[in-house]
């Protein structure tokens, strides 16, 4: 079996080999997990709350389930809570709010909710929405859905990687970008 193609990048000091997986015929994304890399995650977090240190903010905000231990870490390192936005609605959640988007990465439509625990701790509140990688910025959108009905004020949008036309993010604050590879 052939070696997998990868891309190099340096990521908060770091430096990583992420595999090319391709996702529809002629095009291939490089692929972040962060799952399991503590090292990248500590060094993200740290870096990304210097570059935030400017920003107000309450409240940081993610979707589940790549980003969780980047919003986690970013919370540890500012003192700022975060909020989970989940796939799935659990009973528990109550009068959770929902959004809906597409993913890039599965092609399938994707239900962001914000349980009615959350959704109370931010309401009026200025939020950072975070995410471990933003490419088309679908989930992106959602959040932003989530946000507007739950009265929460968007002052700033973040994440480890920006991916595609580096214009489509000049104002996210992120680690680095990573180009979509074509055929």
């Amino acid at each position: 079996m052939p070696p997998k193609e990868s891309h190099p990048i340096e990521i908060a000091g770091l430096k990583r080999e992420l595999p090319l997986f391709e996702i529809k015929p002629g095009l291939k994304i490089a692929v972040l997990n962060i799952l399991g890399d503590t090292e990248l995650v500590i060094a993200g977090a740290k870096a990304l709350a210097k570059k935030l240190s400017s920003i107000e903010y309450d409240v940081l905000v993610t979707p589940e389930a790549k980003s969780i231990p980047i919003a986690y870490a970013l919370s540890v390192e500012t003192g700022i809570p975060y909020v989970v936005l989940r796939k799935n609605y659990k009973l528990y959640m109550g009068d959770a709010t929902i959004a809906k988007t597409l993913s890039i990465t599965t092609g399938e439509p994707q239900t962001l909710i914000l349980d009615e625990k959350d959704a109370k701790l931010i309401k009026n509140k200025k939020v950072i929405l975070i995410d471990d990688v933003i490419s088309t910025g679908s989930t992106l959108k959602g959040m932003h859905q989530l946000m507007k009905k739950s009265k929460a004020k968007v002052v700033g949008e973040t994440a480890i990687l920006t991916e595609g036309d580096l214009d489509d993010w000049q104002d996210v604050i992120s680690l680095g970008h990573i180009p979509l590879f074509t055929d």
